[in-house]
Formats: structure tokens, C-alpha cells, sequence
């Protein structure tokens, strides 16, 4: 039943009325009635008694005879919410979108398309040729088996295209497939890449961005069996597919693949628990390497595709930073400059060749942070205390927080009013380049507006990160503004997101000698030496020794309780939790209240989340006032 409460978190038997017998099959939508109250449910099995001795009452009503809540589906979300100390009920919300009647109604096609697909879909593996273990990754797929593979992408490539080949191998196979990416561009371009090979009506995108009726009419397509592939954003990490063969996760490191509602499941972990459960191959790709990817390695669990050094070094443009002692030799001004003459002369060099440069930049806006221009005390909001920052050359302070004005800003400190930045947006970053090189047409690509491509010719184009453009035929010069914004992130993430930044920015210049990039960083950086040589797969390796160490995930198993100090305590007072588990804190959270942490070693992962979700539906029984969050294994842990 869907009503939200861990101590209701189980199964109700009901009595099936004679009326309803024919269409209240598992699967389907139902209302029950629950402490007086009319709720929504789903039917997940009938039987032909229950071991209740007690009055049962009757199903009240069967939404829609339609099953959309597949069989593996329903056990798939159970092992989630079992793994996050979620309920069920809201893992199935995230499961199964909302219905849309209308669309339900519409005249359907029962015959499946996955035969027609298997019989003519053609596989390539020359696209793979570049990775010794690719081709025999295709077979595998080909052949049915369940192959696991993490792969470090080329700088370059085509990576839509590469996962294009591994599901027409799946589906040449008879089986079918699910693939994430992060963001609406990654999907246009594996849609694109899937059309192509398979033609067009064999598989479907599925995200929140659709709306109600092309997602759920998508949705049903796939759970009727009309098509053997689906892709999507994480809203597609649930979707139904017959005879499950491969699933795989594009750049499984961006945040966007965290469900930021309860109980906060990440699409790769979602994805990874359905192929096992399924026997299903499993890719996890990108031009970086997250700590848990390279985890799946060390365990055994998946193997790595991956370049030989040679063909790396054949495909990378050349990079440099400019905080090495070389650079700082001949430019004393390298270690403070936001433009080092490095990146100029870079980006010059690239512009008389008619070619494209990218700037990424890693702040957005024009000056979201500024300070006195006398005493450089950062300047506040009067009200919220919230950070003031510039709208435009000519606009008015406001606060990023409560949006207040402040058109009279007098510094509290010295009285000055003459303000100046502190932290440099993509907007003023595009001003500046245009003055830099006059007459060179300067384009932007952010939250206002994302271009998903530029043509080959001379401009500079001013990308915030995960917004960069692709270029015809590729960017000339890549320069990588502002490291220090990413690096010193209160983050446990923040060098491996860096890097993943960067790579990302990197692999969609040149190789050298036409194409060059510029870290503006200090060379000695762990996340710079790794771009310099591109060896993701080492750092990612340095990364989870450094994490096992200290004892943070994905090492160690680690949920967080955050609410009012009271309640955090409560909660983890009633909690049975592990003898080797250790709890860490309380440290301030958001909006005054606590966060306690929990560690464990992952083989005590199930019994710490059955701990805390048994207090939690304790505390729900009783009806506690204050409410708690909890969040196992989470992205930022700060």
C-alpha cells in the first residue's frame, strides 16, 4: 500500500470479490481500504488462502486491468528499498510512473518487435578494435552470455556509438536492454546512435522530461514487450524489459544519476542489483573512473576494456599545466593568473588555425560571489547573511539566497563601497575572452541555454561543466579555467569529480599536435598528474585505497540520520545496530538540524539497514513527532 510508513512496510492479504476476479491479476493498480481510509496499492500475488486467521476485507476497487508492475520489477524494487532502509511503496513511485488512462486506452499492438530485431540487427566490433577485450565483450553479448565490464573510454570517441554496438549485440542475442546516461543531451546522442543501428521504433527513451503521456506511453511499450530497448535518465533504471541481457551506465560519477527523493537510489547501483539478479551483463563507462567502478574491478566482480598505453597516446591532444616550475620560470604571474600565457597563447594558436576553443568554467552567472574592493571582506546579505553577487556589468548586488537588493551595500567592515569579484561566472568569463581576442565570435552554453553542438570553425565557446558543446571535427584548444573551485569542494568527492570534469572537457579536443588543453593547475595534483598522463584507471585506484584507509565508502557501508538533535539520538538509541558498527558525530546539518553518521564494513551492510529501518518504523509506530532522513551510502558526505 502506498502509504509512506516504515511499520507498514509489508504485505496486507485481501479478499478478491467475484466481480473482480478476472481483472485483478498481480501487476495491477488497486484501492483498498486502510484504517477507514481509501489508499492506492498494487496487487502483487493471489493465493488461494491466507495464513491470516483474522477478518479479511474485500479489495475495493482495480484501477486499471493493465499489469505494469512487472514480476521482477516488484522483487528488483524490494531489494532496493531493503538496501537503502527504504519503504517499498516509495520505491515503487520511482518504479512505475504515474498512469495516464487516456493513453492505456489507446489501440494496441501486442505482436513483439524483439524477434524482427534479433533477425537483421548487424554488429559492428570495429569500433571496438581499439580496446584488446571489446570485440570478445560483443561475443559474449552475442552469444547470451553475461559479461561485466568497466570501461575507460578514449578521448574522442564516440561513446554513443560504442554502447549502439554492445545493445544490437544483446539484441542479435534475443535478449533485450537498459541504458542510463545522465542528462537529455547524452540521450539525444544514443538515441541517435541507436537508431542508426537498430532502425527506427525498436527501442524507446524514457525520462521524466517526456511528460505524462509519452512517458507512460513509452513505459507500456516496453512492458508489453513491444520493444526490447529502453533508454533513459535515471527515470529508466526501473523499466521493464523482456529477457534482460545487458544493462549499462554512461558516467556513472555525475550526481544526476542520485535520486534525490527517498530513499535515494543511484542508477548504478540499481542497475547492478538487476543484473544480478537477472544474469544479465552489466557496462559501467566514461572517460573517467568513480572509487565504486573501480571497486567492481577489485572484487572480481566486472572486468576492465581498456586501451593499450600506446593507442592512449596516440589518441590524447596534448596537455600541460601551468603551475609547474617550467611555466612559473617563464611566467612568474602563471601561479595567480586566470588567463596564464600558456592558455592564451593556447587558445591564440588554435583561433589562427581556424579551429574552436572551449573554456570551461566551473561557476555560472556572471560574478556569483563578490567581496570589498578596500578590505576584501566577502560582501553579505543585511538579511540572511547569504552571499551578494553581480547579475551583469551594469546590475545590482542581490543575495543568491533571499534574492534582496542591495543597491546601498556599505561594507561592514570599512565602510567602502566600490565592490569587486571574488569568484568569476561563465558570463563575465565570455566578456573577458571577447576583449582578449577581438572580432572572434564568442558563443556560451549553460544552464540558460545547453548547445549540443558548434560547427569547426574559429570561436570561443564558454562552457560551464557537463554543458559543453561537441565540435565538428573537434576543439582546436581546451582550456580548463578556475581548478581551484573544483578541487577545494567540501566534498569526498571532489578530486575524482574534478578529474571526471576535466576528462570530459579534454576528450572533445583534437588529438595532438592540432588539438591542446590547459589545466590551470598546479601539475602536482594527484587529479592533474592523472589528466596529464590519462590514466583515470589510476587514480580511481589511489582514490579507493585512500577512501579504504580512512573508512568511507564505497569501502565501508555508511548511512546518514539527519533531523532535530532529539530524534537523530532516538532514532539511533532504538536502532539494534551491528557490534562493529561505528557512529560518527553529530556534526551541523541544514536549516539547524543534526546529521550522526554510521559505519560498517560492507559485509554488515543488510543488517545496518534492517536496523535503521526497523527504528525508523518503531518510531513511525508511535507516532514520534520529529521526523528523521536517512540516507545510506550517500554522494557528499559533507
Amino acid at each position: 500500500m502506498d502509504v509512506g510508513l516504515a511499520h507498514l512496510d509489508r504485505p496486507f492479504d485481501y479478499l478478491v470479490p467475484a466481480e473482480l476476479d478476472e481483472v485483478a491479476v498481480p501487476g495491477t493498480r488497486v484501492k483498498v481500504r486502510f484504517a477507514g481510509q481509501l489508499v492506492d496499492g498494487w496487487l502483487l500475488s493471489r493465493a488461494d488462502d491466507s495464513g491470516h486467521t483474522g477478518r479479511l476485507a474485500y479489495l475495493e476497487k482495480v484501477v486499471s486491468p493493465e499489469p505494469v508492475l512487472a514480476p521482477e520489477i516488484a522483487g528488483l524494487a524490494r531489494v532496493v528499498a531493503d538496501r537503502y532502509a527504504g519503504n517499498l511503496a516509495d520505491v515503487l513511485r520511482l518504479a512505475v510512473p504515474p498512469r495516464h488512462a487516456r493513453v492505456e486506452k489507446e489501440p494496441r499492438d501486442d505482436q513483439p518487435a524483439a524477434a524482427a530485431v534479433a533477425e537483421d540487427a548487424v554488429v559492428d566490433p570495429r569500433g571496438w578494435q581499439d580496446y584488446p577485450t571489446g570485440p570478445a565483450l560483443l561475443r559474449a553479448l552475442t552469444d547470451g552470455r553475461a559479461p561485466r565490464a568497466v570501461w575507460s573510454a578514449l578521448p574522442g570517441e564516440d561513446w554513443a556509438a560504442r554502447y549502439a554496438d554492445a545493445v544490437a549485440a544483446t539484441v542479435a542475442g534475443g535478449r533485450g536492454a537498459v541504458v542510463v546516461v545522465p542528462d537529455a543531451r547524452d540521450l539525444d546522442r544514443l538515441d541517435a546512435a541507436l537508431t542508426a543501428v537498430l532502425g527506427e521504433g525498436r527501442h524507446v527513451s524514457l525520462t521524466a522530461a517526456l511528460g505524462p503521456a509519452r512517458r507512460y506511453r513509452a513505459f507500456l511499450a516496453a512492458r508489453r514487450g513491444r520493444v526490447p530497448v529502453v533508454i533513459g535518465t535515471r527515470a529508466a533504471m526501473f523499466a521493464p524489459v523482456d529477457r534482460l541481457g545487458l544493462v549499462a551506465v554512461w558516467d556513472d560519477g555525475d550526481d544526476l544519476h542520485s535520486e534525490p527523493r527517498a530513499p535515494y537510489p543511484h542508477a548504478r547501483d540499481v542497475l547492478l542489483t538487476r543484473a544480478q539478479l537477472a544474469e544479465a551483463g552489466a557496462l559501467v563507462g566514461g572517460y573517467a573512473r568513480s572509487a565504486e567502478a573501480q571497486l567492481l574491478l577489485e572484487t572480481g566482480w566486472a572486468r576492465e576494456v581498456v586501451a593499450d598505453r600506446a593507442t592512449v597516446r596516440a589518441r590524447i591532444p596534448a596537455i600541460a599545466p601551468t603551475g609547474d616550475d617550467p611555466q612559473l620560470a617563464r611566467d612568474p604571474g602563471a601561479a595567480t593568473a586566470r588567463l596564464p600565457s600558456l592558455a592564451w597563447t593556447a587558445a591564440r594558436d588554435a583561433l589562427r588555425q581556424d579551429l574552436p576553443v572551449l573554456v570551461q568554467v566551473p561557476r555560472r552567472g556572471y560574478l556569483p560571489s563578490i567581496s570589498c574592493a578596500d578590505c576584501r571582506t566577502p560582501a553579505r546579505c543585511a538579511h540572511c547573511a547569504g552571499p551578494l553577487a553581480l547579475p551583469s556589468a551594469g546590475g545590482t548586488p542581490a543575495c543568491r539566497w533571499c534574492a534582496r537588493v542591495a543597491a546601498a551595500y556599505a561594507c561592514p567592515q570599512c565602510g567602502g563601497r566600490r565592490l569587486r569579484a571574488a569568484v568569476t561566472g561563465a558570463r563575465r568569463t565570455a566578456e573577458e575572452m571577447g576583449r582578449a581576442f577581438p572580432g572572434v565570435p564568442v558563443r556560451t552554453s549553460g544552464r540558460e541555454e545547453v548547445l549540443a553542438d558548434v560547427s569547426g570553425g574559429a570561436a570561443l565557446v564558454v562552457a560551464t561543466p557537463g554543458a559543453e558543446p561537441v565540435a565538428e571535427g573537434g576543439y582546436g584548444a581546451v582550456l580548463l579555467l578556475d581548478s581551484w573551485a573544483l578541487l577545494t569542494r567540501a566534498d569526498l568527492r571532489a578530486g575524482e569529480e574534478a578529474l571526471r570534469r576535466w576528462l570530459a572537457a579534454a576528450a572533445l579536443a583534437r588529438p595532438a599536435p592540432a588539438g591542446r588543453v590547459v589545466v590551470v593547475a598546479d601539475g602536482a595534483l594527484a587529479p592533474v598528474q592523472a589528466l596529464l598522463r590519462w590514466d583515470a584507471a589510476w587514480f580511481a585506484g589511489r582514490e579507493l585505497a585512500e577512501r579504504r584507509e580512512l573508512g568511507f565508502p564505497p569501502a565501508v557501508r555508511m548511512a546518514s540520520v539527519t533531523g532535530p538533535a532529539e530524534a537523530v539520538a532516538d532514532l539511533l538509541t532504538a536502532a539494534r545496530l551491528p557490534e562493529d558498527a561505528e557512529v560518527l558525530g553529530p556534526v551541523p546539518a541544514e536549516e539547524g538540524r543534526e546529521r550522526m553518521l554510521v559505519r560498517v564494513p560492507r559485509a554488515r551492510a543488510a543488517a545496518l539497514a534492517e536496523a535503521l529501518h526497523s527504528a525508523a518504523g518503531a518510531r513511525a509506530a508511535r507516532k514520534a513527532a520529529d521526523p528523521v532522513r536517512l540516507q545510506v551510502d550517500p554522494l557528499s558526505l559533507f
